[in-house]
């Protein structure tokens, strides 16, 4: 029996082991290449077949919806199962993908069984699947550990703020329907100040956040304490709001630290090191001129 293959396609290293230590998890059988962009993976696509490919959009050379239109156009290729792995889920950019032959979406950040489900279903319409379940069924797989932190280190506990009482975040439903969570962001900047305000998308639900400091390298965020706390190594992307026209970019990252805002155990606040792992250029000249700019972008708080 040969083996499935599938191609990750992501300009961050972060995101490329993420996925495929999900898929290994939970695919044994499956032969799993990657590379850092739309070019490379076009080079690829060129040379060998492969049964599914899990794409990026934004990335530098050539974008993951460019290497989709390429891979439409090509005979060998029209009817491979192509799934987007994006942060990208506005209704527009959805119509986009589907128009150009896209055959799933998968929002960031990502829980491991939405991505598992995804690459199931799209394995299933090409007549692929059977060939792995017979193998996953005979290994007991963590890759269903609830979050990206079990992806990437076999399900060994994570380390945490400790948890307090508060009321539970709410499931994330995916980017497109989910409305931004209405917290108290106002009452965070005035736990020691705040350069800014944002909205963090994690596995686990939608927070508010305040921004207390800003580099080209990682955010460093505070946001309210509930039930389920975020994880060291969970993956999650930082919406911030720009311009008259309040155009949203995206930053995608991973939480590297997490503390107590406060300097007591029943702090109410939780303040969070989100490191950045896109290297698409757009995105790190937005970041750098967020920090140029400091209070004159209207996210930012008059006065900090």
């Amino acid at each position: 029996m040969s083996k499935v293959s599938v191609l990750v396609v992501d300009d961050a290293s972060f995101i490329r082991d993420l996925v495929k230590k999900c898929l290994r998890n939970y695919f044994p059988g499956m032969r799993i290449e990657d590379a850092v962009n739309g070019r490379k993976a076009q080079a690829m696509l060129a040379k060998e077949a492969f049964d599914l490919v899990l794409c990026d959009w934004e990335m530098p050379e050539m974008s993951g919806l460019e290497l989709l239109t390429w891979c439409r156009e090509q005979d060998s290729l029209k009817s491979m199962p192509f799934v987007m792995v994006t942060s990208r889920g506005d209704k527009e950019n959805v119509v986009q993908a589907i128009q150009a032959g896209v055959s799933g979406y998968v929002s960031k950040p990502f829980t491991n069984e939405q991505l598992i489900t995804k690459v199931k279903q799209a394995l299933h319409k090409v007549g692929k699947l059977d060939a792995l379940i017979s193998v996953a069924a005979t290994k007991t797989s963590p890759a269903f550990a609830n979050d990206s932190l079990s992806a990437l280190t076999g399900g060994k506990p994570a380390v945490v703020a400790p948890a307090a009482a508060a009321p539970a975040a709410a499931p994330s439903r995916g980017l497109l329907n989910s409305p931004p969570v209405k917290a108290p962001v106002a009452a965070a900047a005035s736990v020691g100040g705040g350069r800014g305000q944002g909205q963090l998308r994690l596995p686990n639900g939608i927070q508010q956040c305040v921004i207390k400091a800003l580099s080209l390298k990682e955010a460093l965020l505070v946001v309210k304490r509930i039930d389920t706390l975020p994880q060291v190594l969970d993956s999650a992307v930082l919406d911030l709001e720009q311009g008259d026209n309040a155009e949203t970019a995206r930053l995608n990252g991973y939480l590297h630290a997490i503390v107590a805002h406060e300097q007591k155990p029943d702090s109410e606040w939780l303040q969070l090191t989100f490191r950045f792992v896109d290297q698409d250029a757009q995105k790190l000249d937005y970041i750098s001129r967020l920090i140029a700019r400091g209070t004159a972008q209207k996210h930012f708080i008059p006065g900090a």
